[in-house]
């Protein structure tokens, strides 16, 4: 396999794999511990829960956004990869 399939293909298992593990740790957090319902009264830790779902998940998706701005574009009329400086 050539290496820049190779490290496409690293890059999509990468950026699936840390979505999936960030739904994992918030549905863990969210439904197992009571965090992601509110069922008669929002406690302190419901918003706790909401803030850091929140911020941790705009930090995912800017990671993930800089991550794919890395990555190298295929032209086809030259039939050759350009890696961004």
């Amino acid at each position: 396999m050539e290496p820049e399939v190779r490290a496409f293909l690293a890059r999509i298992v990468q950026t699936i794999s840390l979505v999936l593990l960030w739904m994992l740790v918030n549905s863990l957090f969210g439904i197992k511990m009571g965090y992601l319902f509110l069922d008669e009264k929002i406690t302190v830790w419901h918003l706790v829960y909401y803030v850091l779902m929140i911020a941790s998940g705009i930090f995912v998706l800017m990671y993930l956004l800089r991550k794919w701005k890395q990555a190298p574009k295929y032209d086809r009329e030259t039939d050759e990869w350009i890696y961004p400086s």
